[in-house]
């Protein structure tokens, strides 16, 4: 597809057939995935890949609750995903490298010479997360494939545990790749209004509503 094309069709699908995907379909969105931005090439993002059911069924146990199982609308749909990726992240990776010689006046490092994690006002871990997960949203559309953003809201530590992830990393949140079933509700969020765009910029006007 054309690159226009690709971001005006990207969309979350949040109902999929059960059709597994081949480990090379996923082992190239996460390639592509790795092109994205990363502050200092720290590289302190990572995915864990985890196929068929077996598999995923961990990520719900800890990720959704049993009451919200059985009753929302979503979840047979949702379940059928074949394959997730969870996006990693290492915040203490980042300290580490604004620690470094060329990075150290930031004060970003760890201690003593900078103030650790709690000094980032905007942690780059979660903004090279963000660029990450959104080039594997936009390949899986060049796929032809339907892909959707489940953040990180509960059962984190839990989750890390179970699949022996070392404590140091955080769960930015996962993506649920498969292919559609047509069987997708449409969400309510589309209902609300975009917001209008300034189409000319000029030095000191703000792009946007604020």
């Amino acid at each position: 597809m054309e690159f226009e094309e690709v971001v005006m069709r990207r969309k979350m699908t949040r109902s999929f057939s059960s059709e597994p995907l081949d480990l090379e379909t996923i082992e190239n969105l996460v390639y592509l995935a790795e092109r994205s931005p990363t502050a200092g090439n720290t590289r302190g993002v990572t995915w864990l890949f985890l196929n068929g059911p077996e598999e995923t069924r961990v990520y719900w146990e800890h990720s959704t609750t049993e009451k919200w199982r059985e009753s929302s609308p979503r979840w047979p749909g949702l379940s059928r995903v074949p394959a997730i990726l969870i996006c990693l992240v290492s915040p203490a990776a980042y300290v580490q490298r604004y620690g470094e010689t060329d990075k150290a006046s930031s004060g970003l490092g760890p201690p003593p010479g900078g103030g650790g994690e709690a000094a980032w006002p905007i942690p780059y871990w979660f903004s090279d997360a963000g660029a990450a997960t959104m080039a594997v949203l936009l390949a899986a559309t060049n796929e032809n494939l339907g892909a959707c953003f489940l953040g990180n809201f509960r059962g984190e530590r839990a989750l890390l545990k179970d699949l022996a992830i070392p404590c140091e990393w955080r769960v930015f949140g996962a993506v649920l790749i498969g292919h559609a079933d047509g069987a997708d509700r449409r969400s309510t969020s589309l209902k609300r209004p975009r917001t209008a765009m300034i189409r000319t910029v000029e030095v000191g006007k703000v792009i946007g509503k604020v």
